[in-house]
């Protein structure tokens, strides 16, 4: 195949689908205008330089290859003091496990750990008995008229799971969530000023309350998983503050990571079961189907749209040049609706068989993937269980981003 060239009209396409994508109506519905641009090719010019990824096949490329880079510190700095990689906020980011590249990122996440199977079914306890205090208040409220699903429940409970595990006190669990909303618009395909305000605002209040915290852990250990990092962190770093900053930056990644995605996947989901009567139908009836259903949530609107990677070298990605040092943007919103990839891909299938790149791919998997489908089935069992079936009232508003969903109502009624 023939390299492409990406003349100055391709920008100014992609430029105008980009004005659409940022506008209210196409962030509730993106996806024409993903097609629009997977239309161009599965490589195209992105308007500010770089190029958009839209294809399944370019995308699940560049995640699987250790190759491709995470956008780091040096790069970062590279770009510039004026520059939005070098906002507060976004050089904190940089510090934490998913902007690090080997090997840095390889003893990060050793120390880390993972989510095995013990750690998963002691955490789903407690998630199962959150989720069943959750649906009683919201059964409660329900039955008096419409009641708001995502701030009830889908808000609710990864921040009482991840809070729990940490050890966080519950007094402070809304605040957190709140400084979570702020702190992930540093982490936009392109951050408004004010946007970048709110998150570097929210960033250095995340930065005093975790440092304080793993301070006192450091003092009082107990059997969590922070003390854990904090020795981990001592056996391979004899300087007590960089061990302490790295645990920090640790329950900094893990707290973001659990918090708003999972939120966005339990909205969606439950969005996906309410605005479709025969869905509810379908999963009550045959709850066989929970799995396939999360799954098929996880391809048809995934929390995270768009992943950066940045190239190690110049290099031929879908037939087009991307230099040394550039930056691809990975459309995983649209290259889930690839139809090379996915027969019908517009139509929501609890049956199809799974195929999504919503947890990346390669070394930087999602770490919390496990927990984060747990909470999503669990959940959506006991919804279809202790529920007679919910409608829509109104669709919901969408908060204004591009990279990551946020659903900001889910209103519902008794059916």
């Amino acid at each position: 195949m023939g390299v492409a060239t990406s003349p100055s009209y391709d920008r100014r396409a992609s430029a105008s689908l980009f004005s659409r994508l940022r506008t209210a109506r196409g962030q509730a519905d993106p996806f024409p205008i993903y097609a629009e641009l997977l239309a161009r090719g599965e490589v195209v010019p992105a308007p500010w330089g770089g190029s958009l990824v839209t294809g399944y096949a370019a995308c699940d490329q560049v995640l699987r290859s250790r190759r491709w880079l995470e956008p780091d510190r040096s790069w970062r700095e590279r770009q510039g003091p004026g520059t939005r990689w070098n906002a507060p906020s976004s050089r904190e980011m940089s510090n934490t496990l998913a902007a690090l590249n080997p090997p840095d990122h390889t003893r990060v996440r050793r120390a880390a750990g993972t989510f095995d199977r013990g750690t998963v079914e002691r955490i789903g306890r407690n998630v199962g008995r959150t989720a069943d205090q959750l649906l009683d208040a919201f059964t409660e409220r329900i039955r008096t008229g419409e009641a708001d699903f995502s701030e009830l429940v889908c808000e609710e409970l990864p921040v009482a799971t991840i809070g729990d595990w940490l050890g966080l006190p519950r007094a402070d669990w809304p605040r957190l969530r709140q400084l979570t909303h702020d702190q992930v618009f540093t982490q936009e395909l392109l951050p408004s000023a004010s946007q970048l305000a709110l998150s570097d605002a929210a960033t250095a209040e995340l930065r005093t309350y975790f440092t304080e915290m793993v301070r006192d852990r450091r003092s009082h250990p107990g059997d969590d998983p922070v003390t854990r990092w904090i020795q981990a962190w001592d056996a391979i770093e004899p300087d007590r503050d960089k061990a302490d900053e790295a645990v920090y930056f640790l329950v900094l990644f893990v707290l973001l990571a659990a918090l708003e995605t999972t939120a966005t996947l339990l909205s969606t989901m439950t969005l996906r079961l309410v605005e479709n009567p025969d869905r509810w139908t379908m999963i009550a009836d045959n709850p066989g189907l929970v799995v396939g259903f999360v799954e098929e949530t996880l391809r048809y609107d995934p929390p995270t749209h768009v992943i950066s990677r940045v190239a190690p070298q110049d290099t031929v990605l879908g037939g087009v040049e991307v230099r040394r040092d550039e930056m691809v943007h990975l459309m995983i919103g649209a290259a889930h609706r690839d139809p090379a990839r996915h027969a019908d891909p517009d139509r929501f299938d609890p049956a199809r068989t799974p195929g999504h790149l919503a947890f990346s791919g390669g070394i930087h998997y999602c770490l919390g993937a496990p927990l984060a489908r747990l909470e999503a089935q669990t959940l959506l069992r006991q919804l279809i269980r202790r529920l007679p079936r919910l409608t829509l009232v109104r669709p919901p508003s969408m908060a204004p981003r591009v990279a990551f969903r946020r659903l900001l109502n889910l209103d519902v009624a008794l059916a």
